[in-house]
């Protein structure tokens, strides 16, 4: 029996408390993590599955739909307990994950850094003091745009670059869903797109919103935000109109 479990992981992040939605996704023959949190999260991602029953335990994959430090940050701690484990991403998105390249979120703040408010030069400051405390991991296997895989009831890989180079989404054929990486947030119950500041390409990530529109989605689990059920692609028509 296919399962398909959605995390809620809280952070406080500069007084405020954050969410993030990691996905897992388990059959009789693989349990897949999507996506791992912020550095040290890995407790946390075990003890919110178990309250779901969820026990990852038996853990054979990590898929990162990209670089950010809020996706990645509990991969070393993950692989040093789960040594067995695959993780699996996008090409463009290796040499950031393991550490070759500046993480493209940090080269797009400090290219604005001295154009910005001081409150907003206390954030990107802290920021960047986070990003040092990630640990870089080698990526076992190599994921491309529409390669279908039989876990879990058939799962698309959908290449989604905008937001960053190798971004990805995943569709679950089985439960019509997709899981939306940060291509899309959920805002105040609305389907929104990662605000341009935050965005590599915005222009690149509105087509790619485009690209989703031929999905037979019934449910999309965001990052920030979780889920947006309700009429897909009249959501995503409003984000490319506007």
């Amino acid at each position: 029996m296919n399962k398909l479990t959605v995390l809620t992981i809280e952070q406080i992040y500069n007084d405020n408390v954050k969410a993030y939605h990691p996905v897992i996704l388990k059959s009789d023959t693989e349990m897949i993590l999507v996506d791992c949190g912020t550095p040290n999260s890995a407790s946390k991602i075990t003890e919110n599955a178990l309250t779901q029953d969820v026990n990852i335990d038996n853990l054979t994959k990590v898929v990162i739909t990209h670089q950010d430090l809020d996706h990645i940050g509990s991969l070393a701690e993950l692989k040093r307990k789960y040594p067995d484990v695959q993780i699996l991403a996008d090409n463009k998105e290796r040499p950031y994950i393991n550490g070759e390249k500046e993480f493209v979120k940090l080269q797009k703040l400090r290219e604005t850094y001295d154009s910005l408010p001081e409150s907003q030069k206390e954030m990107i400051t802290a920021l960047r003091q986070s990003y040092r405390s990630y640990e870089p991991v080698n990526i076992d296997g190599i994921l491309h745009d529409n390669d279908i895989f039989s876990w879990c009831g058939g799962v698309e890989i959908v290449s989604t670059p905008g937001h960053t180079e190798g971004h990805i989404c995943l569709y679950l054929y089985e439960f019509k869903t997709l899981i939306a990486g940060d291509a899309l947030f959920v805002q105040d119950g609305e389907l929104v797109i990662s605000l341009p500041m935050y965005t590599l390409d915005f222009e690149q990530a509105k087509q790619s919103v485009r690209k989703l529109i031929d999905y037979d989605i019934k449910e999309i689990i965001c990052y920030h935000g979780g889920i947006y059920k309700g009429d897909i692609k009249a959501a995503l028509n409003k984000i490319l109109m506007h």
